[in-house]
């Protein structure tokens, strides 16, 4: 019996035996943190100290510094350059608005003095009429306008003595041409436009001309109750 315990425990199929440390769970894990930390500051000391060597770090510092210079800088410009952006938008757009302004003078100026040129040489003929006497035309005018449109204008004065009584009459505009190759004649307005005045009076006026009429002549009339006082004609070209 004794001879198989012995020949069992000497053979392959004696049982396995474990060997055990005898330090306990907690200590071993507190040995192998110490052993982590302490390679991790060998390591972290090795690197700080290659730096120091090399000369990294002062340098690294300075070229910080120097960027941070570079940068505050650049905002600073880029301020002072969006602050001059800003009021060189500012005097573009005030400049627009005084050429706007300056343009719609000028074209107003223009227009009002083409109208003075234009009452200038209406009221030059008034002129020569003071040698006369009676009621007069001065200055009748007429063209075709839009293709279907007759602009006309005339100045009737009375070259009497400035106390010379009040005309009370009438004008009539006869204009003269052809229809379709035809002669054709209108009166505007059939029976006349009253005319009033003591010194002077300039009428104006513009007629709708029937399709395919070609105004050659327009004759201005005027009437003190049925007899004509004064006439004048001009030719169209």
């Amino acid at each position: 019996m004794r001879f198989r315990l012995l020949r069992r425990r000497l053979t392959i199929s004696a049982p396995r035996v474990a060997v055990r440390s005898a330090l306990p769970w907690p200590l071993r894990w507190l040995v192998l943190a110490l052993a982590l930390g302490l390679s991790g500051a060998a390591a972290l000391w090795a690197f700080e100290f290659g730096k120091s060597i090399a000369g990294l770090e002062s340098g690294s510092r300075q070229d910080v510094v120097r960027l941070r210079a570079e940068i505050a800088q650049l905002r600073e410009q880029s301020q002072q350059t969006q602050l001059l952006t800003q009021t060189a938008e500012s005097l573009l757009t005030a400049d627009r608005a005084t050429l706007e302004r300056l343009t719609a003078q000028v074209k107003q100026l223009e227009t009002e003095n083409r109208a003075l040129r234009d009452d200038l040489g209406f009221f030059e003929k008034l002129i020569p009429a003071a040698k006369g006497d009676g009621v007069t035309i001065r200055g009748l005018q007429a063209e075709i306008v839009g293709g279907a449109q007759l602009k006309w204008q005339v100045l009737v004065i009375q070259a009497a003595a400035r106390n010379a009584p009040e005309f009370k009459g009438r004008i009539e505009l006869v204009l003269a041409g052809t229809l379709d190759g035809k002669p054709w004649g209108q009166t505007l307005p059939t029976e006349g436009q009253p005319l009033q005045f003591r010194q002077y009076r300039r009428i104006d006026g513009l007629v709708t001309v029937p399709p395919n009429v070609v105004v050659k002549t327009v004759t201005a009339r005027v009437f003190e109750g049925q007899a004509i006082r004064a006439i004048q004609a001009i030719e169209l070209h």
